[in-house]
């Protein structure tokens, strides 16, 4: 083999090293590209998840705000109308009391009524004798009725008339014209008080006592009326 033959040899096994060191490094560049790729493709959805969940735990802020924030206003919105509803009723109440403020005006039937109130309180005492409270200003129509009365209690007891001693401790007046249902001085409206003659048995059957009793019972039907009005 001659030198031409070598050198030429030389030159394609240099080409051949060349050819396969360029091939390689294109192998290596392309793979390196490609880690490259995925490793930024995974930094990417790695930082979109941190966004997604950092996005979905500020919404759930917010909707937690958002819930109490409605809860609070909803209650908010019912103590009103609770408080709507108080004063709606105890106008109504007041209104009902200052009526029964003019029913000892008519005193023949205020006269009956007290006859009626008496009865009925002896009745639930059951008492043989008892002590009987009244306004100052109801003394003479008390007395007036108190025979009829007793009488009328005796009948439908099947007992003796019982002993009923009229209290010289008068029951509150009703208010003046200057004052108000809401002074503070205690009043009345009308009506008895009847006790047992040792005071361990009480009955109040004054007419304030029985609009309270009244207005206890009606309470929840009155509520109830308010309430489909402010549904409606």
């Amino acid at each position: 083999m001659n030198d031409a033959d070598v050198s030429r040899q030389i030159q394609q096994m240099v080409r051949f090293i060349r050819q396969e060191a360029e091939e390689k490094a294109n192998e290596i560049s392309v793979s390196a590209e490609e880690e490259f790729n995925i490793e930024k493709l995974q930094l990417v959805e790695a930082e979109k998840k941190k966004i997604r969940q950092e996005y979905e735990r500020k919404q759930k802020q917010v909707d937690v705000r958002r819930k109490i924030e409605y809860s609070m206003q909803l209650n908010a919105s019912r103590i009103k109308v609770l408080q709507a509803q108080d004063d709606v009723v105890n106008s109504m109440k007041e209104e009902a009391a200052k009526e029964l403020l003019t029913v000892s005006h008519d005193h023949y039937s205020y006269g009956n009524l007290l006859k009626d109130l008496i009865v009925q309180s002896l009745l639930r005492l059951k008492e043989p004798a008892v002590l009987l409270r009244c306004r100052k200003e109801d003394v003479q129509s008390v007395e007036h009725v108190l025979r009829s009365a007793k009488e009328e209690y005796a009948s439908r007891a099947h007992v003796h008339p019982p002993e009923i001693i009229v209290d010289h401790v008068h029951l509150p007046p009703a208010p003046s014209h200057q004052h108000h249902l809401d002074s503070h001085g205690p009043f009345c409206a009308g009506g008895v008080v009847l006790a047992s003659r040792d005071g361990k048995i009480v009955f109040e059957n004054t007419l304030d006592a029985r609009l309270d009793v009244v207005f206890r019972k009606k309470l929840p039907e009155i509520r109830k009326q308010l309430l489909c009005q402010v549904t409606a």
